[in-house]
Parts: structure tokens; sequence; C-alpha cells
């Protein structure tokens, strides 16, 4: 695992119950996910917005929660089923390199994480791939450890993906872009 990766166990430092009062998925999510919709949370750690957009598809919808941490993965899973929406959860583990999901989505999140790939523009076109026609990315880094002019090389990156800035949504401590397929 890549020293650049936010451990397990640290987690728990931001994935707590006082995460509501800043990051409340119903508010963040609810434009972009409806009933039925597949969504792909990429380093969806603990699965605090796994679990919160799992509400917000519906029984119809699906999430594919990825992490390159088993330890993550195990600790959604039990998340989820507390939460009656394990059902709706599928937990995927990644490699460092390859997200590994084939199936099609029609969101994807990157949550405080895209900073920790190895290779930005391979990540960046791999979720590309993975999104329907128009499909939309959720981007957004920490503003404690990504700065500003690092974050528009992210988003230069991303268009030379392939995909459009279309709106740079408030979130919290966060510096955030929403992105859409050409």
């Amino acid at each position: 695992m890549s020293k650049h990766v936010c451990p397990w166990w640290l987690a728990y430092t931001f994935d707590n119950p006082l995460r509501h009062i800043f990051h409340k998925p119903d508010k963040i999510f609810i434009p972009y996910l409806n009933d039925g919709m597949t969504a792909i949370d990429i380093g969806c750690g603990m699965g605090y917005f796994s679990i919160g957009m799992a509400r917000l598809v519906g029984k119809k919808g699906r999430i594919i929660s990825v992490d390159i941490q088993q330890e993550m993965l195990t600790i959604l899973t039990k998340r989820a089923k507390k939460a009656g929406v394990a059902d709706r959860i599928t937990a995927f583990l990644c490699d460092e390199k390859n997200i590994g999901i084939k199936e099609k989505a029609d969101f994807a999140l990157a949550f405080w994480m895209a900073h920790e790939t190895v290779d930005e523009f391979n990540f960046l076109k791999q979720v590309y791939s993975i999104l329907n026609t128009s499909g939309k990315l959720l981007l957004a880094e920490p503003k404690m450890h990504v700065r500003f002019t690092k974050f528009k090389e992210t988003l230069s990156l991303a268009q030379e993906a392939g995909f459009n800035v279309i709106e740079s949504p408030e979130i919290y401590f966060s510096h955030a872009a929403l992105l859409e397929k050409r």
C-alpha cells in the first residue's frame, strides 16, 4: 500500500458522528442521485458516504464501494448492515493502480482520495471509462492536504481525461468540482 494512503485506523479521526455536522450525505448528493441509479464510491473508507448514497438510490439502486484496504471494507459492511442498506452496497477491493470495476455507473464519488493515487491521470481515465455516457464525477479534495493550485492541476488532468467541469459545489473543508463526461 502506498505511503500516501490514509491507514484504516486513522480514518476514525474524521469518520465519526461529528462529521454529520459538516458533511451531510443527503445535502451533498440529493442533486446528483435518484432512485434506481448505480453509483460508485471510490476510496469509500468505512462507508460514511456509501451508506448515505445507498439511502438516496433506494431499493432499486446500487452502490459499489471501492477501497484498497480490506479493513475499510469490513467496517463498511458492518455499518451498512446496521444502517439497513447492506443489500444495496457491494464492497469491492481494488489495488493501487486499477479500480477494477467493469460495471457502468451513473455517478462516481472520489472524496478526499484522488491525491492519494499513484497516477491521477490514469485514475481519472479509469473513472471516465466506468461512467455511463451522461455520467458525473464529484471530485473533492481536503483543503488541509491539497492546495488549490494542486486541485486545479487535478482538474486539468480530468479535462485531459475527457471530463468537463460543470459546477463547483460548496463542501466544507474541501475543494470540489462536479465533472461530466464530454
